[in-house]
Protein backbone atom coordinates (compact mmCIF):
# COMPACT_ATOMS: atom_id res chain seq x y z
CA UNK A 1 0.00 0.00 0.00
CA UNK A 2 2.94 2.39 0.80
CA UNK A 3 4.55 1.37 -2.43
CA UNK A 4 1.47 2.39 -4.67
CA UNK A 5 0.65 5.51 -3.33
CA UNK A 6 3.94 6.67 -2.76
CA UNK A 7 4.00 5.31 -6.65
CA UNK A 8 0.78 7.80 -7.18
CA UNK A 9 2.18 11.00 -5.88
CA UNK A 10 5.23 10.84 -8.66
CA UNK A 11 2.96 10.39 -11.51
CA UNK A 12 0.91 12.98 -10.27
CA UNK A 13 4.41 15.35 -10.15
CA UNK A 14 5.01 14.14 -13.02
CA UNK A 15 2.00 14.73 -14.70
CA UNK A 16 2.23 18.27 -13.14
CA UNK A 17 5.47 18.72 -15.13
CA UNK A 18 4.05 17.85 -18.26
CA UNK A 19 1.05 20.09 -18.30
CA UNK A 20 3.58 23.04 -17.08
CA UNK A 21 6.11 21.95 -19.60
CA UNK A 22 3.03 22.40 -22.76
CA UNK A 23 1.86 25.67 -21.17
CA UNK A 24 5.54 27.58 -20.95
CA UNK A 25 5.23 26.89 -25.13
CA UNK A 26 2.07 28.96 -24.98
CA UNK A 27 3.84 31.46 -23.54
CA UNK A 28 6.82 34.26 -24.73
CA UNK A 29 10.10 32.54 -24.29
CA UNK A 30 12.65 33.50 -22.02
CA UNK A 31 15.28 36.37 -22.66
CA UNK A 32 18.37 34.16 -21.95
CA UNK A 33 17.61 30.62 -23.21
CA UNK A 34 17.09 27.13 -21.34
CA UNK A 35 20.18 25.23 -20.42
CA UNK A 36 18.78 21.96 -21.62
CA UNK A 37 21.69 19.53 -19.64
CA UNK A 38 21.17 21.53 -16.54
CA UNK A 39 17.40 21.38 -16.83
CA UNK A 40 17.91 17.62 -17.09
CA UNK A 41 20.14 17.17 -14.06
CA UNK A 42 17.76 19.40 -12.25
CA UNK A 43 15.08 17.17 -13.39
CA UNK A 44 16.99 14.20 -12.02
CA UNK A 45 17.64 15.34 -8.54
CA UNK A 46 13.75 17.12 -8.93
CA UNK A 47 12.69 13.20 -9.25
CA UNK A 48 14.89 12.11 -6.17
CA UNK A 49 13.30 14.42 -3.70
CA UNK A 50 9.84 14.32 -5.35
CA UNK A 51 9.87 10.32 -4.45
CA UNK A 52 11.09 11.06 -0.90
CA UNK A 53 8.33 13.39 -0.20
CA UNK A 54 6.07 11.18 -1.71
CA UNK A 55 7.03 8.19 0.81
CA UNK A 56 6.43 10.56 3.58
CA UNK A 57 3.18 11.70 2.75
CA UNK A 58 1.91 8.59 2.11
CA UNK A 59 3.61 7.30 5.00
CA UNK A 60 1.64 10.34 7.58
CA UNK A 61 -1.33 11.32 5.68
CA UNK A 62 -2.16 8.15 2.71
CA UNK A 63 -2.20 5.19 4.81
CA UNK A 64 -3.81 6.49 8.47
CA UNK A 65 -6.88 7.97 6.21
CA UNK A 66 -6.99 4.34 4.92
CA UNK A 67 -6.59 2.96 8.17
CA UNK A 68 -9.44 5.32 9.46
CA UNK A 69 -11.97 4.91 6.42
CA UNK A 70 -11.77 1.12 7.23
CA UNK A 71 -12.83 1.50 10.99
CA UNK A 72 -16.77 1.04 10.25
CA UNK A 73 -16.21 -1.79 8.43
CA UNK A 74 -14.35 -3.61 10.72
CA UNK A 75 -16.55 -3.03 13.77
CA UNK A 76 -19.51 -3.07 12.03
CA UNK A 77 -18.53 -6.55 9.63
CA UNK A 78 -20.02 -4.32 6.18
CA UNK A 79 -18.40 -3.32 2.93
CA UNK A 80 -15.80 -1.03 3.02
CA UNK A 81 -16.73 2.14 1.29
CA UNK A 82 -14.09 3.74 -1.29
CA UNK A 83 -15.96 7.33 -0.29
CA UNK A 84 -14.72 7.39 3.50
CA UNK A 85 -11.45 8.06 1.88
CA UNK A 86 -11.54 11.40 0.82
CA UNK A 87 -12.84 12.52 4.06
CA UNK A 88 -10.76 11.04 6.04
CA UNK A 89 -7.63 12.71 4.16
CA UNK A 90 -9.59 15.90 4.36
CA UNK A 91 -9.10 16.09 8.65
CA UNK A 92 -5.59 14.50 8.46
CA UNK A 93 -4.02 17.32 5.83
CA UNK A 94 -6.77 19.90 7.89
CA UNK A 95 -4.54 20.68 11.15
CA UNK A 96 -0.79 20.77 9.28
CA UNK A 97 -2.37 23.08 6.74
CA UNK A 98 -4.21 25.40 9.10
CA UNK A 99 -1.01 25.87 11.31
CA UNK A 100 0.78 26.79 8.48
CA UNK A 101 -1.61 29.56 7.38
CA UNK A 102 -1.76 31.14 10.91
CA UNK A 103 1.82 30.81 11.63
CA UNK A 104 2.81 32.43 8.32
CA UNK A 105 -0.81 34.84 7.61
CA UNK A 106 -1.84 33.03 4.05
CA UNK A 107 -5.34 34.35 3.18
CA UNK A 108 -7.93 31.82 4.20
CA UNK A 109 -8.75 31.54 0.48
CA UNK A 110 -5.17 30.54 -0.38
CA UNK A 111 -5.37 28.50 2.44
CA UNK A 112 -8.40 26.45 1.38
CA UNK A 113 -7.39 25.71 -1.77
CA UNK A 114 -4.63 24.30 -0.92
CA UNK A 115 -5.90 22.18 1.50
CA UNK A 116 -8.84 21.24 -1.43
CA UNK A 117 -5.73 20.56 -3.42
CA UNK A 118 -3.40 18.39 -1.18
CA UNK A 119 -6.65 16.57 -0.38
CA UNK A 120 -7.23 15.81 -3.86
CA UNK A 121 -4.22 14.60 -4.73
CA UNK A 122 -3.28 12.29 -1.34
CA UNK A 123 -6.74 11.06 -1.89
CA UNK A 124 -5.95 9.15 -4.89
CA UNK A 125 -3.19 7.81 -3.49
CA UNK A 126 -5.18 6.48 -0.65
CA UNK A 127 -8.25 5.18 -3.45
CA UNK A 128 -5.18 3.14 -5.41
CA UNK A 129 -3.49 1.97 -2.09
CA UNK A 130 -6.92 0.43 -0.76
CA UNK A 131 -6.60 -2.49 -3.11
CA UNK A 132 -4.87 -5.27 -1.58
CA UNK A 133 -4.43 -7.05 -4.82
CA UNK A 134 -0.68 -7.91 -5.76
CA UNK A 135 -1.53 -6.60 -9.06
CA UNK A 136 -2.26 -3.33 -8.18
CA UNK A 137 1.27 -1.91 -8.45
CA UNK A 138 1.48 -3.15 -11.82
CA UNK A 139 -1.92 -1.69 -13.03
CA UNK A 140 -1.03 1.85 -11.05
CA UNK A 141 2.20 2.06 -12.89
CA UNK A 142 1.14 1.57 -16.39
CA UNK A 143 -1.69 3.36 -16.22
CA UNK A 144 -0.34 5.92 -14.98
CA UNK A 145 2.75 5.97 -17.26
CA UNK A 146 0.13 5.92 -20.06
CA UNK A 147 -1.57 8.70 -18.62
CA UNK A 148 1.60 10.89 -18.39
CA UNK A 149 2.63 9.88 -21.72
CA UNK A 150 -0.81 10.08 -23.46
CA UNK A 151 -0.88 13.44 -21.92
CA UNK A 152 2.49 14.36 -23.42
CA UNK A 153 1.69 13.17 -26.86
CA UNK A 154 -2.02 14.94 -27.04
CA UNK A 155 -0.15 17.92 -26.00
CA UNK A 156 2.59 17.92 -28.72
CA UNK A 157 -0.36 17.15 -31.08
CA UNK A 158 -2.20 19.83 -29.98
CA UNK A 159 0.82 22.26 -30.44
CA UNK A 160 1.31 20.50 -33.61
CA UNK A 161 -1.71 21.27 -35.50
CA UNK A 162 -2.65 24.80 -33.96
CA UNK A 163 -5.37 22.75 -31.42
CA UNK A 164 -3.33 24.12 -28.98
CA UNK A 165 -2.18 28.09 -29.60
CA UNK A 166 1.58 27.58 -29.32
CA UNK A 167 3.48 31.40 -28.32
CA UNK A 168 3.11 33.63 -31.25
CA UNK A 169 4.16 37.14 -31.02
CA UNK A 170 1.54 39.74 -31.09
CA UNK A 171 0.43 41.92 -34.30
CA UNK A 172 1.01 45.37 -32.74
CA UNK A 173 0.61 47.74 -35.96
CA UNK A 174 2.22 51.29 -36.42
CA UNK A 175 -0.36 52.66 -33.86
CA UNK A 176 0.92 50.68 -30.68
CA UNK A 177 4.57 51.96 -31.10
CA UNK A 178 3.62 55.92 -29.95
CA UNK A 179 4.50 56.09 -26.06
CA UNK A 180 7.59 55.26 -24.08
CA UNK A 181 9.08 51.56 -24.09
CA UNK A 182 11.74 50.42 -21.18
CA UNK A 183 13.95 47.71 -19.99
CA UNK A 184 14.82 46.33 -17.29
CA UNK A 185 17.15 48.70 -16.33
CA UNK A 186 15.01 51.68 -16.84
CA UNK A 187 16.06 52.60 -20.42
CA UNK A 188 13.80 54.10 -22.30
CA UNK A 189 12.71 54.70 -25.61
CA UNK A 190 10.10 57.04 -26.70
CA UNK A 191 8.52 56.76 -30.06
CA UNK A 192 5.84 59.76 -31.22
CA UNK A 193 3.58 59.19 -33.72
CA UNK A 194 5.39 61.43 -36.43
CA UNK A 195 7.74 59.01 -36.91
CA UNK A 196 10.32 59.97 -34.00
CA UNK A 197 11.88 58.30 -31.17
CA UNK A 198 14.16 59.74 -28.18
CA UNK A 199 16.63 57.16 -26.84
CA UNK A 200 17.69 57.55 -23.01
CA UNK A 201 20.12 55.19 -21.15
CA UNK A 202 19.56 51.94 -23.95
CA UNK A 203 21.37 48.79 -23.85
CA UNK A 204 23.84 49.38 -26.82
CA UNK A 205 24.49 45.73 -28.02
CA UNK A 206 26.45 45.61 -31.20
CA UNK A 207 26.51 42.93 -33.36
CA UNK A 208 29.46 40.14 -32.76
CA UNK A 209 29.22 41.56 -28.94
CA UNK A 210 30.08 39.26 -26.30
CA UNK A 211 26.20 37.82 -24.66
CA UNK A 212 27.72 37.99 -21.78
CA UNK A 213 29.38 40.92 -22.13
CA UNK A 214 29.54 44.32 -20.52
CA UNK A 215 26.28 46.46 -21.66
CA UNK A 216 26.93 50.13 -22.96
CA UNK A 217 24.18 52.94 -22.98
CA UNK A 218 23.47 55.12 -25.56
CA UNK A 219 20.88 58.16 -25.34
CA UNK A 220 19.99 60.56 -28.70
CA UNK A 221 16.70 60.98 -31.33
CA UNK A 222 16.34 59.61 -34.10
CA UNK A 223 13.50 57.86 -36.42
CA UNK A 224 11.59 55.00 -36.58
CA UNK A 225 9.33 52.85 -39.18
CA UNK A 226 7.02 50.25 -38.77
CA UNK A 227 7.40 47.30 -41.30
CA UNK A 228 4.26 44.75 -41.06
CA UNK A 229 5.92 41.53 -42.62
CA UNK A 230 4.06 38.48 -44.03
CA UNK A 231 3.25 36.93 -40.03
CA UNK A 232 3.25 38.26 -36.73
CA UNK A 233 7.03 37.19 -36.43
CA UNK A 234 8.20 38.69 -39.76
CA UNK A 235 7.13 42.04 -38.62
CA UNK A 236 9.71 44.82 -37.32
CA UNK A 237 10.90 48.04 -36.01
CA UNK A 238 13.28 50.09 -37.53
CA UNK A 239 15.25 52.42 -34.94
CA UNK A 240 17.71 54.36 -36.03
CA UNK A 241 19.08 56.45 -33.94
CA UNK A 242 22.81 58.60 -34.76
CA UNK A 243 25.12 57.32 -32.45
CA UNK A 244 23.68 54.50 -30.97
CA UNK A 245 25.48 51.31 -32.70
CA UNK A 246 22.69 48.48 -32.51
CA UNK A 247 20.88 46.69 -35.36
CA UNK A 248 18.02 49.06 -36.69
CA UNK A 249 15.78 46.36 -37.05
CA UNK A 250 13.48 44.98 -34.27
CA UNK A 251 11.42 42.30 -33.66
CA UNK A 252 8.05 41.95 -31.42
CA UNK A 253 7.41 39.63 -29.15
CA UNK A 254 5.58 40.02 -25.35
CA UNK A 255 1.60 39.62 -25.38
CA UNK A 256 -0.92 41.78 -26.95
CA UNK A 257 -1.91 43.18 -23.27
CA UNK A 258 2.44 43.59 -22.39
CA UNK A 259 4.20 44.02 -26.33
CA UNK A 260 7.97 44.14 -26.31
CA UNK A 261 10.61 45.08 -28.97
CA UNK A 262 13.58 42.55 -29.09
CA UNK A 263 16.54 42.00 -30.81
CA UNK A 264 19.50 39.45 -30.52
CA UNK A 265 22.69 39.95 -27.89
CA UNK A 266 25.52 38.98 -30.19
CA UNK A 267 24.67 36.54 -32.64
CA UNK A 268 21.14 35.14 -33.01
CA UNK A 269 22.12 31.23 -32.23
CA UNK A 270 23.20 32.82 -28.41
CA UNK A 271 18.94 32.68 -27.87
CA UNK A 272 20.08 35.73 -25.63
CA UNK A 273 17.36 38.66 -26.06
CA UNK A 274 17.32 42.24 -24.84
CA UNK A 275 14.04 43.99 -24.82
CA UNK A 276 11.79 46.83 -23.94
CA UNK A 277 8.33 46.89 -22.83
CA UNK A 278 5.21 49.20 -23.85
CA UNK A 279 4.96 50.60 -20.18
CA UNK A 280 2.61 53.99 -21.08
CA UNK A 281 -0.49 54.32 -23.87
CA UNK A 282 0.84 57.92 -25.35
CA UNK A 283 3.41 59.52 -25.81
Amino acid sequence: MLVVSTLVGCLEVALAVVVVLLYVRTQPPPDTPVDHSALAAGLLSFGVITGVVAFLLSALFVLPAVALAGLPRRRSGGREAWWRVPPAVAVLVAPPVVGFAAYNRVEARSALLFWAAATAALSAGGLAARSRNPAQLRRVATWGSALVAGTGLLGALGLGTGLLPAYEPPLIGPATMPGTWVDHTGGTLVFTPDGRVTASGVGEHAPGDPPDGPSRRCAGSGTWTYAPGRDPRAQRVRVLVPGCAWPPEWSVGGTGSRPRIERPLGSPESGKRYGLRKATAGP
